[in-house]
């Protein structure tokens, strides 16, 4: 149990304040807008807060602390005369009461009483202001067990090691005077703060009361089951509106930031806006009523616009309504004369075109005339050449046809020579061959002298020998009617083996169907059974692009090198279902869909394929992990082992529990340390104590008992204590889920047993007709055999006649051979014929030659008159081809004309009917129109044809162009733009009735009406502008006196580390946009910088933090003030300085209450003897026996004993 110890203090000096630095030019930033409801709703009564509701159920703004103060005096009677004005001049917010000042009417008073400032209330004779902390008591809070202790009236320093629940008085004093936990930066939840393990706590803290009355006695009572808490004040309950209440009346200000810093908010504090540091500024310190009078300033400001702008738009009304009138009289008029320039250029223009293609076409005549004649030249010039080309065509036709004769005689001699060449040859090859067919005859007629025997050695007959080729076609013929019988038997042996199989195949077609229906039946009970099919439809529902992923990754699992485990969603199993909870409520929801890796590549490629280049056909998301497998070496083992485990109530760890693929188990124990989380199904059998000593040595891990999971974890401070956080296992949703319909099962598996049954009838059937179908095939198959047999017999006896012919034949052939070679010619008789060919072939072609050397010589003189007739014709065609281009250059060109011609006189016959109508429209309008604006058309008509007089004269005197101010130049469609614009502006100043632009005499009448207003609301906006100079003449001085006091101070702090820092006002013309800028420099080569949270550092943000608030401290209203850690960050001069600076400041006679909390301190600091020193001496090994461990005790002992050693020394 912690306790808290005595107090110590020690005297020193203080630190005088010995500079003043003044205010810079005041420089502008933008600042945070108010809420501008407060300041219209505040009066000069007290607010009470009536709501009854706890604070604890959401964040409050600190405005309601204010609402209880007084107004600045006549400042509500000014607002409210206001707003009556507004009444009278017809606002749309209606008619107020009106309150009236100590004249007895609606003006303001004449006169202010000034309000003298109040920092704090009077402080009593035991040294403390109202509204401070006398004591302070927790039990089962955080840190703490039970605790209680009394802070002094000034600077209390409470000290201590990190993690001994220094902070957490901080967050007491916050929660404990109802104000929410979003102020603490830390839990958001209030039973986050009852101590771990305890079921209820309270906080109770006790303020000194105004003088004269009894302290203030406020406990609250938390419990760690839900959020509720309750209140007593004085040991009666009350409501936390009632708190805030009083926390009003004393003036505590936790909410703000000057006031109130906590540790995890003092980077807030530079992360400020200067516009909100200002806002934070003026209800911290200064006078009470700078806010009040901050937010008049801002909401005057807004009504007075808004007042201004109703004049300004019902000045506008008027002067826009004429602007119409007029525009509606010049737009028609305009319209005709553009319309009729538009007529006249168009006129000259058609005039100009006509004669233009006049001209070009008179122009292109001859040329045309020219073409034509070069077109009956190339007519004339072209048949000539055609027909001497064909001439000399024909003439090199029969000049190719002789010399190809030519060339075929040359030839035909050279065989003939080479023929006479190989007589010799031929003669000795006519003797070989007669030999050689000689000797083949002597062969032949030797075996045809042999008698005619075939040797049949089939097993049908005995052995056989047929001596001539009729009495082997006699057996081939009887043989071929055998084989004939037997193919007629086999024939009917396979219809009725054709019968028999059509019966099996009918009975088999009967038999699908049940096939089928006992198919879809094992498959639909093999879905109903699938865990994956419905675990795939879970990951469908929880997250689509997963389930999108896997399907994708089943049908390319070719592009990876290592398989890709699917989620654990999936790939993961529970076979216990008594563990499925504990796996589930381990497993976050990433880890339930990530894809587990087993290489770099595979990772990469998944992730680029899905994540980047939108493999699923759209943009998707998912998670993908991987690491090396080696990392699994320096896992860290389990915390108990299974010896230990089972003693201390442990079933097994939750990776025993599980079913998956080894990278999967790999990825539980490195991500979601399954190896490390044992699991009791038996809650109550764990003694929670002994499982966190157990799962502590290692440092920390996690263990279920029962439906509840411990997180153990070890501080990293002091003495390493162990904390243990818990929260409720969830029933599980996808583990548990995965279960078949046993009564559809049972109707599946009946009906796939009546299949088995109709099938095993059918098979019967089909087994019965098996044997007759065999001896069918088996007698077919004796059959084919016999016919084989017949088949190889006739085939040897057709072989054998087939041999014998032929030998016949090839005698008879031989011996006509050897005739014909004996009785051939005489080779002298052949070779004298050769040479006689020989010489007639070479008379035929000297013929030829002849006959093609004169051909030739004409073929010449032919060619040359073509050639001459070509170069004509090509000369012809040239200069046609240029005459063309010209004339269709030119015809273009007057096409052109013609075309442009056309369009224009178009445009301008049209042109000239709309201006007629312009014209005539025009004279209606003018006709209509009033005098007035029939005056101003003339003279603008005057204005008009004036300059462009003038302008035309100085053209032509090459003088400077007359200038165009004053003369409305504006086309037709540019006042059409305008009359547009000014009836919209017009819509925008009379909403209630849009029709008002057409009705002229309406317009007249709300003229002469919002005239009759105009004065009133001009009065009205001079009302507000008086009261806005008098507020700010309040305000301003005040703001200006409490800056300078800060920034004074604030810059002496500065100048004593050696730095440099600024607090300036900034301005703007807009009330909400007043800020305050810190400006600071700490090396000698900067310039001063605005303070903000990301330009310096963090101990440079620290130490401007505390010195801001140090400088406020004196002139804070608070009752008491709290900066937690703030030396955090800082060097040992600067916080040495700091804290000199900061104990000499609140130590002062008028200083209020204040609480630095800080883990550590420099030696020899100075030090008051109105501070006290609390000393936090907290932590699990604290004795529990009364009176050890007593801090205030071991310090007098230490002292009396240094005292006793002195003595006896001297």
């Amino acid at each position: 149990m912690a306790r808290q110890p005595r107090v110590s203090s020690s005297d020193n000096d203080s630190l005088k304040e010995n500079k003043t630095a003044a205010p810079s030019s005041q420089t502008r930033v933008k600042m945070e807008k108010v809420n501008k409801a407060q300041a219209a709703t505040r009066n000069k009564k007290r607010v009470q807060d009536s709501d009854g509701e706890d604070a604890d159920e959401g964040d409050r703004t600190q405005q309601q602390q204010y609402d209880k103060d007084h107004d600045a005096e006549g400042d509500e009677d000014e607002e409210e005369a206001d707003e009556e004005a507004d009444g009278e001049g017809g606002s749309p917010k209606g008619r107020k009461r009106v309150r009236i000042n100590s004249d007895g009417n609606s003006r303001p008073a004449e006169t202010e009483t000034e309000v003298p400032r109040v920092v704090t209330q009077p402080r009593d004779t035991d040294g403390f202001i109202p509204g401070s902390i006398v004591r302070i008591q927790l039990r089962n809070f955080v840190t703490y067990d039970f605790v209680e202790f009394h802070p002094g009236p000034y600077l209390n320093m409470i000290i201590g090691p990190n993690g001994t629940g220094k902070s957490s008085i901080a967050c007491a004093i916050c929660l404990g005077l109802n104000w929410s936990p979003a102020i603490l930066g830390r839990a958001q939840e209030i039973k986050s703060f009852v101590k771990m393990d305890a079921q209820d706590g309270h906080i109770e803290i006790e303020l000194k009361g105004s003088k004269g009355k009894p302290n203030l006695v406020i406990r609250r009572y938390l419990k760690s089951t839900n959020n509720a808490s309750t209140f007593t004040l004085n040991g009666k309950p009350i409501t936390g509106a009632d708190v805030t209440s009083k926390m009003a009346e004393l003036n505590v200000q936790v909410g703000n930031l000057c006031s109130f810093l906590p540790q995890d908010k003092v980077s807030e504090f530079a992360a400020m806006s200067p516009q909100q540091l200002l806002r934070e500024t003026q209800r911290a310190a200064g006078d009470k009523n700078l806010t009040q009078w901050h937010d008049t300033l801002i909401t005057m400001k807004e009504r007075n616009e808004a007042i201004e702008k109703e004049v300004e738009r019902f000045n506008q009304r008027k002067q826009i309504e004429d602007e119409i009138a007029t525009l509606e009289i010049f737009i028609p008029c305009q319209r005709y004369r553009e319309l009729l320039e538009r007529y006249t250029e168009l006129k000259a223009e058609q005039r100009r075109l006509h004669d233009i293609v006049k001209k070009l076409k008179e122009k292109n005549k001859p040329a045309h005339d020219l073409l034509d004649e070069y077109k009956q030249k190339q007519k004339k010039h072209e048949h000539a050449r055609d027909a001497r080309k064909k001439q000399t065509q024909d003439k090199f036709g029969k000049l190719s046809k002789i010399w190809s004769e030519q060339e075929k005689m040359e030839s035909a001699s050279e065989d003939l020579e080479m023929e006479l060449e190989q007589l010799a040859a031929k003669e000795k090859q006519r003797a070989e061959d007669i030999k050689s067919l000689e000797v083949a005859i002597q062969k032949m007629k030797a075996e045809r002298d042999k008698p005619f025997e075939i040797q049949d050695h089939s097993e049908l007959e005995q052995e056989a020998v047929m001596t001539s080729i009729s009495e082997a076609t006699e057996v081939y013929d009887g043989l071929t009617v055998e084989q004939r019988t037997l193919a007629t038997r086999r024939a009917r042996a396979n219809q009725e083996l054709d019968d028999l199989k059509q019966q099996v195949e009918d009975m088999a077609r009967t038999r699908n169907p049940v096939y089928q229906r006992r198919e879809n039946a094992e498959k639909r009970l093999k879905s109903l059974a699938n865990v994956d099919t419905q675990k795939l439809d879970m990951l469908a529902k929880f997250n689509k692009d997963t389930y999108d992923a896997v399907l994708w990754l089943r049908a390319n699992k070719h592009q990876f090198r290592m398989e890709i485990i699917e989620p654990a969603m999936l790939s993961l199993t529970v076979p216990d279902k008594k563990f499925q909870y504990a796996v589930e409520t381990s497993l976050g929801a990433t880890q339930m869909k990530i894809f587990v890796a087993q290489c770099r590549e595979d990772y990469d490629k998944l992730n680029g394929l899905i994540n980047d280049r939108e493999a699923l056909g759209r943009k998707a998301r998912i998670a993908v992990w991987f690491r090396e497998s080696s990392l699994e070496s320096q896992l860290a083992p389990p915390p108990m082992d299974p010896q230990e485990m089972t003693q201390l109530g442990f079933d097994k760890y939750l990776i025993d529990c599980v079913q998956c693929p080894e990278p999967m188990k790999f990825f539980l124990k490195m991500d979601a340390q399954f190896h490390r989380t044992a699991v009791a199904l038996n809650g109550p059998r764990i003694n929670v104590g002994n499982a966190m000593a157990a799962v502590g040595r290692s440092g920390g891990a996690n263990f279920i008992a029962g439906n509840t999971v411990h997180q153990v974890t070890r501080s990293r401070y002091g003495r390493q204590a162990l904390s243990n956080q818990t929260s409720e296992a969830r029933q599980p949703k996808y583990f548990g889920t995965a279960t078949v319909d046993q009564e559809q099962k049972r109707e599946l598996e009946k009906e796939i047993r009546d299949c088995e049954q109709d099938l095993t009838v059918i098979n019967d059937e089909i087994n019965k007709l098996q044997e007759p179908i065999k001896e069918a095939e088996e007698e077919i198959s004796n059959m084919q055999a016999e016919v084989e047999k017949i088949k190889k017999r006739k085939e040897a006896i057709k072989a054998a006649i087939t041999r014998r012919k032929k030998l016949d034949r090839d005698y008879e052939t031989n011996v006509k051979k050897v005739n014909q070679l004996r009785n051939a010619p005489s080779l002298d008789i052949e070779r004298q014929n050769i040479r006689q060919q020989i010489s007639n072939i070479a008379k035929k072609r000297v013929k030829f030659v002849k006959e093609c050397t004169d051909l030739a010589r004409t073929i010449v003189v032919d060619q040359m008159e073509t050639t001459k007739l070509g170069l004509q014709y090509l000369q012809i065609c040239a200069n046609k081809a240029y005459l063309e281009r010209r004339v269709a250059e030119e015809d273009t060109k007057c096409k052109e004309a013609e075309d442009k011609w056309k369009a224009v006189d178009k445009e301008y016959l049209r042109a000239k009917d709309i201006t007629k109508e312009a014209l005539d429209f025009s004279r209606d309008t003018l006709s209509a129109a009033g005098p007035e604006l029939v005056a101003k058309w003339e003279e603008r008509q005057m204005a008009w044809r004036a300059y462009f007089e003038a302008k035309a004269e100085a053209e032509s005197n090459g003088a400077e162009v007359p200038s165009a101010e004053g003369v409305d130049l504006r086309s037709a469609d540019e006042l059409e733009d305008e009359l547009q614009r000014q009836q919209a502006k017009l819509e925008l100043t009379n909403k209630s009735n849009p029709g008002v632009v057409e009705q002229f005499e309406r317009r007249k009448r709300d003229i002469e009406i919002l005239e009759n207003t105009l004065n009133g609301r001009q009065q009205n906006a001079s009302r507000v502008d008086a009261n806005i100079k008098k507020t700010l003449g309040k305000w301003r001085p005040a703001l200006e006196q409490l800056i300078a006091s800060i920034g004074e101070k604030f810059s002496a702090a500065f100048d004593r580390i050696g730095c440099a820092g600024e607090i300036h006002i900034r301005e703007h013309e807009e009330y909400e946009k007043w800020a305050i800028d810190i400006l600071v420099k700490f090396r000698d080569e900067e310039k001063l910088q605005l303070l903000t949270g990301q330009r310096q550092s963090g101990g440079e943000r620290s130490l401007t933090t505390i010195l801001y608030l140090m400088s406020l401290t004196e002139e804070a209203r608070a009752p008491f003030s709290l900066v937690d850690e703030i030396n955090q960050g800082m060097d040992q001069r600067a916080e040495r300085v700091v804290h000199n600076s900061l104990v000499d400041v609140t130590c002062k006679d008028e200083a209020a209450q204040y609480f630095l909390i800080t883990p550590k301190l420099l030696p020899h600091l100075q030090y008051h003897k109105r501070m006290r020193i609390l000393c936090v001496n907290n932590g699990e090994w604290l004795p529990e026996e009364k009176g050890l461990g007593n801090m205030m005790r071991m310090i007098e002992g230490y002292l009396n004993k240094q005292k006793g050693q002195s003595s006896r020394s001297n």
